[in-house]
């Protein structure tokens, strides 16, 4: 495992009970996401984008290979985050009813970069 400072966005994959965490996006859902402070490691900024949207405490284990495709961004992080507590603080940005545990089989309308598809993918109920 390397720890390196992180570049450009940053988006935290949070699954638990074949269910990913979602945040409002505009008129969509998306992953929490946020820039990373000086000095600060993708899984660093993962947990902290979480605790800051959601009020979720997680840790920032794993992050995925970008393999960029056509039409995504580059300078894209996504780390898979282990869900540390089961109810959030009062402390994220939106409240508890705001946040959405999607079903992995239902993200299909949602749009995700395309190595956390792939992780998701190998995590879909059979």
């Amino acid at each position: 495992m390397t720890f390196e400072q992180a570049e450009g966005v940053v988006r935290a994959v949070v699954v638990y009970d074949g269910r990913v965490l979602l945040v409002p996006d505009g008129d969509g859902w998306a992953l929490p996401s946020g820039v990373p402070e000086p000095a600060e490691t993708a899984q660093a900024t993962a947990a902290r984008v979480v605790y800051e949207t959601t009020g979720y405490l997680v840790d920032g284990t794993e992050p995925l290979d970008p393999e960029p495709t056509a039409g995504e961004p580059v300078g894209e992080t996504a780390v898979v985050c282990q869900l540390l507590t089961e109810s959030p603080s009062s402390g994220g940005r939106f409240p508890p009813e705001q946040l959405r545990w999607t079903p992995i089989e239902e993200t299909g309308g949602t749009p995700l970069p395309g190595p956390v598809r792939a992780y998701l993918q190998g995590h879909t109920p059979v």
